[in-house]
């Protein structure tokens, strides 16, 4: 794991999903820019490809990077973006050697499931919901929309 925090790091999320939405609206109550900045990487404005990746690569995992450039993913990500918000002791199991390997596996099929819980309610609910529907991407107004 790394070791010498370089300050900022930069969480790469995915602002549409609903249990992501709110790790990072916990996160961001706490963290300073000096420590955690936040990167939504299902705004219509970015773009993977500057950094090495392509949208699916950063959709698959968590990515954080450090100000020196070292690339956090995964559990690691998570646990430094706790790290970095003050927030270390409630993600300190992510740490420990012989949870590793279970808390991998468990990360890992919430990877695979995140996609399927776009029915979770959103932290933004409101404000993500206008006169036309809400614009929750894979949902039934943002298809309607499409077809008209």
């Amino acid at each position: 794991m790394y070791k010498k925090a370089q300050w900022p790091l930069t969480l790469y999320f995915d602002g549409d999903c609903p249990l992501c939405a709110r790790e990072i609206k916990l996160l961001s109550a706490h963290a300073t820019p000096d420590r955690l900045l936040f990167v939504d990487i299902s705004a219509e404005t970015f773009d993977a490809t500057p950094l090495g990746f392509t949208a699916a690569d950063m959709a698959s995992s968590l990515h954080a990077r450090f100000d020196d450039g070292t690339w956090v993913t995964g559990l690691d990500a998570t646990l430094w973006s706790w790290r970095a918000a003050g927030l270390g002791v409630w993600a300190a199991p992510l740490s420990w050697r012989l949870a590793r390997p279970l808390l991998n596996i468990g990360y890992r099929l919430f990877c695979r499931w995140r996609p399927h819980l776009a029915w979770l309610p959103h932290p933004d609910g409101s404000a993500r919901c206008g006169a036309q529907g809400c614009a929750v991407p894979g949902s039934r107004a943002t298809r309607a929309e499409k077809k008209t």
